[in-house]
């Protein structure tokens, strides 16, 4: 004989509400559960479903967006391209305002070891400016569109003087430092005297590097160079009449010119090799940070940039 053994029922409201509210979450987690589950298979299923590489020969696509600045990952990709028998050709894709000086110092001389291994090329898209011309200059050809935005050749500090504003409020700074320009410029003083040339020499010091390479691998005088590198940003258009890029064009004309020039025929398969794209648990991570990210109120924003910087910004301070 079989009995059926229920739960007595609950007399008191209170109690209903609990149960009520229990069963509900129980079921919300079990869901949340389900799908967590679900997104582990799912990546877990496309980290080896998925190529870790390009299969037989092809040409490799490195793109440079946004904000510059020194990237281990980054330089060790490019440095296994040079040693890849696969690779026939690079492009670099880029589209930034340029960023660190270090970070564009890091790309022109990674990317002039990478010519000497594989025909490389630069393509500009919208924006192609300061460290990201830097970058472009370390490549065999450069090619933008007629209303790119190009150029910008020179380096810049910004100092921030917020003494009055400091004393409005009530607050004084104090410091004991191991010499005059330890720690300056100070943010409660003006740019001025000895910490100011101290900061003019590091700018000048960037800045002629910038005119250097610049001069030698346009094949400008270095006169005609530094008519160029007062910091004004050029279209395209303006730009290849003055020799700051040799075509325009875009990805399509760069593979022309990688078939005429290096015999890489245009049907080669292309394949985008950084930003490398995250799978399985890469992803899953990502996801899964930038949810907590939101949830903790931190920013999830761009970079900031300390110190000098080659890096056009529209209405920035001298």
């Amino acid at each position: 004989m079989t009995e059926n053994f229920q739960s007595p029922p609950v007399s008191d409201p209170h109690e209903q509400i609990a149960a009520e509210t229990f069963r509900k979450s129980r079921g919300i987690w079990r869901a949340l559960a389900f799908i967590a589950l679900a997104i582990i298979v799912i990546v877990g299923v496309g980290r080896f479903a998925l190529p870790n590489g390009a299969k037989g020969d092809y040409v490799a696509r490195l793109v440079v967006d946004g904000t510059i600045a020194t990237d281990p990952g980054r330089l060790a990709a490019i440095n296994a391209l040079a040693k890849d028998d696969a690779v026939k050709a690079v492009i670099i894709a880029i589209n930034s305002p340029g960023g660190t000086t270090a970070g564009g110092e890091e790309l022109y001389e990674a990317l002039g070891h990478l010519r000497a291994e594989k025909p490389t090329v630069a393509v500009i898209k919208e924006l192609g400016a300061s460290a990201a011309y830097m970058t472009a200059i370390g490549t065999d050809r450069i090619f933008a569109r007629r209303l790119s935005i190009v150029g910008s050749i020179g380096v810049l500090y910004q100092h921030v003087n917020a003494g009055k504003l400091l004393d409005t409020i009530g607050v004084d700074l104090d410091k004991v430092a191991s010499g005059p320009l330890k720690a300056e410029p100070d943010i409660n003083e003006p740019l001025a005297g000895a910490p100011r040339a101290s900061i003019a020499a590091l700018v000048d010091d960037s800045f002629q590097w910038f005119v250097d390479i610049v001069a030698e691998r346009r094949g400008l005088s270095r006169p005609q160079t530094l008519a160029l590198a007062d910091g004004r940003i050029l279209t395209g258009r303006v730009a290849l009449t003055d020799g700051l890029i040799d075509e325009i064009g875009g990805e399509l004309e760069a593979r022309a010119w990688l078939e005429r020039e290096h015999d890489v025929a245009a049907d080669t398969d292309i394949h985008t090799v950084w930003p490398q794209p995250e799978q399985g648990f890469d992803l899953l991570g990502t996801l899964l940070g930038g949810q907590a990210r939101a949830m903790l109120g931190l920013p999830q924003g761009p970079i900031t940039l300390d110190g000098l910087v080659s890096l056009w910004q529209v209405g920035s301070a001298s």
